[in-house]
């Protein structure tokens, strides 16, 4: 392993911890009353995951600013919102996989019923962590309004819908780009421009962290759908070859996969080419941008 990748698997564990602490904080016991809802939200939650968008929030911060404690919560509420997408993805009803982060998915374990509520639970859970977080209120409000916009029928679902109503059908190149801009780019580009907000930093740092996340963002579905071609189910903790057989529409599927290789590269260098203002404060989001293109998990 090189230096790079052992500084950035260091560095990603010890903030996946700090996040992770955050949360456990927030969150009920597991054995609060009633207990079967509250073990199902730590299933999916705390079953590992690389906790990249806490991680782009937090670095992204860390451009521009120094204390790092006046992230967690709202880096915690990004991790909530997304493992809520997870639980819903995996369900029968959606993607239905048996699989997630190397364990038994959510609706295995407890069934659909109580996955589908703990699912909603991390959404409301994720709106209320940033109103207890120690940030000033008005990015509170700003905070919340944007995760809504983000996750809602304007972004996120939107995404989702296109996706569930695309399978088996031969989709314009436009389809898939207006489908994996929502339902992935915009959510990794969401916790980048928190990052900024944080941190006050300038409207120029804040456009430009914009297209870095787009790019980025894109970049790591593209990996995601080869990986569900070439992947292993031991790397990956999910179910592989689920794309080809629900004829889902992917990068690999429009594009096939030396393209899309080309065009992850592509992306990813344009990426590394936006954090060239930031120097040596952008060294791990430099190697991070690595680990997407080359990453096997």
């Amino acid at each position: 392993m090189s230096t790079n990748r052992m500084l950035l698997k260091k560095d990603l564990k010890e903030k996946r911890e700090l996040v992770n602490i955050e949360v456990d904080r927030f969150l009920p016991r597991k054995d609060e009353y009633p207990k079967q809802i509250h073990k199902a939200i730590r299933h999916t939650l705390f079953a590992g995951g690389k906790r990249l968008r806490p991680y782009l929030l937090i670095n992204t911060y860390l451009l521009f600013g120094d204390d790092i404690k006046k992230t967690l919560l709202v880096a915690g509420a990004i991790e909530m919102l997304h493992s809520y997408t997870l639980i819903h993805d995996d369900l029968p009803e959606i993607d239905n996989d048996e699989y997630r982060r190397g364990k038994k998915a959510c609706h295995i374990v407890f069934g659909s019923d109580i996955a589908l509520l703990a699912g909603d639970s991390l959404l409301i859970f994720a709106f209320e962590a940033i109103t207890t977080a120690q940030i000033d209120e008005k990015l509170k409000y700003q905070f919340i309004q944007e995760l809504a916009q983000e996750a809602g029928n304007k972004g996120l679902i939107a995404g989702q819908m296109m996706d569930i109503i695309s399978e088996g059908k031969e989709v314009s190149k436009e389809t898939l780009e207006y489908i994996h801009t929502n339902k992935t780019a915009r959510m990794i580009n969401l916790p980048i421009r928190f990052g900024c907000y944080l941190a006050n930093a300038s409207a120029e740092d804040q456009k430009r962290l914009e297209k870095f996340g787009n790019k980025l963002g894109l970049a790591f579905q593209i990996v995601d759908d080869i990986l569900d071609i070439e992947g292993t189910q031991q790397t990956l903790g999910k179910t592989i070859g689920k794309d080809i057989k629900a004829k889902k529409a992917t990068f690999p599927a429009v594009y096939g996969l030396e393209k899309s290789r080309e065009m992850a590269e592509k992306l990813i260098t344009q990426a590394k080419a936006l954090l060239e203002p930031y120097g040596e404060k952008a060294k791990l989001l430099l190697m991070l941008c690595d680990f997407v293109l080359t990453r096997k998990f």
